[in-house]
């Protein structure tokens, strides 16, 4: 179990999480839902300690975070395969050229060319197979699917649910696309205003979207009506 317990994360006097707490399990897919602002990159990065926070993240020496940005950085000059025996090195996994082939039968890349010439669906597929060869076992993916085609969207989910099926995997991710987390979530959380709102769960996915939008929405609707018709 991984347990995220009040977080809480400010720029100046902005403060972006007020008491953030989730607990996830093992081979369960977790979405993360919230308006842009709403502090879910924020607590991503909390997670993978890329920012001082207050509170306390929980995980035993078993857990190996894969972190999934939603702007990828590429070295000029590094060719695709150097960017993935770099990751694997971090983490000192064995590099097998014949395993990387293999994965690469999925994700179709030309890895003999400079990662920083790619689009921006190929960086995000090199960024994520780069994170499957490193053998990670907790995969924070901060709206993995922007930039992605149809069908690299269907094999983004299916590798998800192989990964929960398979192995003892925990994931955790966010989109602004929210049938793209009914889709494959266990739990689906709301962040606003800096805390969990709600929590839902496949019983109630299909109110989500109403709840969430209903008031925003219709707010903005009538402003628009009010000043396209003036």
């Amino acid at each position: 179990m991984i347990r995220i317990q009040q977080i809480e994360k400010s720029y100046g006097n902005n403060t972006v999480l007020k008491g953030v707490t989730l607990e996830l399990l093992e081979n369960k897919i977790y979405g993360l839902v919230g308006e842009n602002g709403s502090g879910k990159t924020t607590l991503f990065e909390c997670v993978k300690n890329l920012t001082k926070y207050k509170g306390h993240i929980q995980l035993d020496n078993t857990i190996h975070i894969g972190y999934l940005p939603t702007s990828i950085y590429f070295y000029p000059n590094m060719k695709a395969r150097e960017y993935i025996e770099f990751c694997m090195s971090a983490r000192k996994v064995s590099i097998r050229e014949n395993h990387i082939t293999e994965i690469n039968k999925i994700f179709e890349l030309p890895l003999e060319q400079c990662a920083v010439n790619y689009s921006t669906g190929m960086k995000k597929k090199l960024a994520f197979m780069a994170l499957l060869l490193q053998k990670n076992n907790f995969f924070l993916l901060d709206e993995p699917f922007n930039g992605l085609d149809l069908a690299s969207c269907l094999i983004f989910k299916h590798i998800l649910l192989s990964l929960i099926n398979k192995q003892k995997n925990t994931i955790l991710l966010s989109s602004h696309i929210i049938s793209s987390l009914t889709d494959i979530s266990d739990s689906i959380f709301h962040l606003s205003d800096g805390v969990i709102k709600k929590t839902y769960t496949s019983e109630n996915f299909d109110i989500i979207e109403k709840e969430i939008t209903h008031s925003t929405l219709n707010s903005k609707l009538a402003c628009i009506d009010e000043i396209l018709i003036q």
